[in-house]
């Protein structure tokens, strides 16, 4: 047995390593659900001895306490929202501006879609891109029977648009509140730095999108000229809710504006938010609209990361890169702008952003805060537009695809990747232009 542990600690690097490749294998065949790979590959990190149990060590703190490891800044800022959204959306307000919004179409399919996805891509800015696609569904499918058309195109480009508006924040997609923790980014910078490339995305991913389904978005006269009643019809507003919740989501959204003056991380402003609304809320309630799978695959994650990281196996992938891109910023921006793109579209951009972020930490450690101040906004941008190139590649196309094959309707993998990938490869050309000219000429 001491054999056994004297071989690992000796080896720890390639055993933390094979235990991340193993755990990606798995995330990726989804034979086994990853909340249950990321907690079994915890556990096998603290087991094998890769990070220590023990919070002390000889009367001291010990650096290798596997809790160490785990960002609760990115945890509790996700649960906090998950609580701010969910009890929002009791007060009937999501539903009511998409209503109102595709009330104004005429009926007219093109329209709809581009209505659809301004809508999503804006909401998805603020709210997390599973959130938004669920509140935007039942409005999709009731527009679609009702014009008797494909509700395809339109829910293909509710993805699209979900997966770019989430890049533009702070709060807009999980993968940049992993890469605002570790790069100590503000809401502001996320909004100075992507919000004004985003929109350019946005805008030229919706005309595509318009464009590659042309001749599918058509409705015969007599369904052109009435939509759907509950589309017209002003749904009912729960507006005690509605007031409390939104003057509360506009504090914190203040807080994260404002998190330099006020002193306090975006972590713990979104908190104290989500206790002031549950103060009029029943907790039990609440509490069971929390994404509890996100959070423990989160820090099931962090913590074999962590593992990779204190052997030493995060520094030398850094050392890689810099050795690859010969010290040039340039050539290592563009590598990690494009290289994210295509692996996103291909795993889960969650696990990839928090096996990355330590690795830029590193070249930041190495070659300063000012080289690695664009490569960060790269991982942002590759790791979550690249997640529009597969049907896999984020946890929102995967809601989209379970419910549109329930409703009858089913997309499969190699049409959206025909879409897809024409949409990744638009966004990131454009991203790539704007890296250039912002941080690189």
């Amino acid at each position: 047995m001491e054999f056994i542990q004297d071989y690992i600690l000796a080896h720890s690097m390639e055993v933390s390593a094979l235990l991340l490749i193993c755990a990606y294998i798995l995330i990726a065949s989804e034979k086994i659900h990853k909340v249950t790979v990321a907690l079994l590959g915890a556990c096998l990190t603290v087991i094998l001895g890769i990070l220590s149990q023990s919070k002390y060590k000889n009367c001291e703190l010990n650096p290798l306490y596997f809790v160490n490891y785990i960002d609760f800044n990115v945890i509790f800022l996700l649960i906090s929202m998950m609580i701010i959204v969910s009890v929002t959306t009791k007060s009937g307000v999501f539903s009511y501006l998409a209503q109102r919004m595709l009330a104004h179409t005429g009926g007219n399919p093109k329209l709809i879609l581009v209505a659809l996805s301004l809508f999503t891509g804006v909401l998805s800015a603020f709210l997390d891109n599973v959130t938004t696609v669920i509140l935007v569904m039942p409005i999709t499918f009731a527009i679609s029977d009702r014009l008797n058309i494909d509700p395809t195109p339109l829910l293909i480009a509710e993805i699209f648009s979900s997966n770019i508006g989430g890049t533009a924040t702070l709060i807009g997609d999980p993968p940049n509140i992993i890469i605002g923790s570790a790069a100590g980014f503000s809401f502001m910078d996320f909004v100075y730095e992507l919000t004004p490339v985003i929109l350019v995305i946005l805008l030229a991913a919706i005309g595509m999108i318009v464009f590659l389904f042309r001749k599918e978005l058509k409705a015969s006269a007599d369904r052109v000229a009435v939509i759907d009643a509950d589309t017209n019809s002003v749904p009912a507003l729960d507006r005690r809710v509605l007031w409390r919740s939104l003057t509360v989501l506009a504090f914190v959204i203040a807080g994260f504006i404002f998190k330099d003056f006020i002193g306090l991380d975006a972590s713990i402003v979104a908190l104290f938010g989500a206790s002031v609304l549950l103060l009029f809320e029943k907790p039990d309630l609440i509490w069971r609209e929390v994404e509890w799978n996100t959070i423990f695959f989160f820090m099931g994650l962090f913590i074999i990361i962590g593992g990779l990281e204190a052997s030493g196996g995060i520094k030398l992938m850094a050392q890689w890169v810099l050795d690859a891109t010969q010290g040039s910023q340039s050539a290592a921006a563009m590598l990690i702008l494009w290289t994210s793109g295509f692996i996103s579209g291909v795993i889960d951009n969650i696990p990839y952003t928090a096996t990355m972020a330590p690795m830029i930490g590193e070249i930041r450690n190495a070659m300063g805060a000012g080289y690695a101040y664009p490569l960060w906004w790269c991982l942002s941008l590759g790791a979550c537009l690249g997640g529009n190139m597969t049907i896999i590649g984020a946890a929102a196309n995967v809601i989209v695809s379970e419910n549109a094959a329930r409703n009858g309707h089913p997309i499969s993998f190699m049409r959206f990747f025909g879409y897809g990938f024409l949409v990744m490869i638009l966004s990131l050309s454009i991203s790539a232009v704007y890296v250039w000219f912002r941080f690189l000429a």
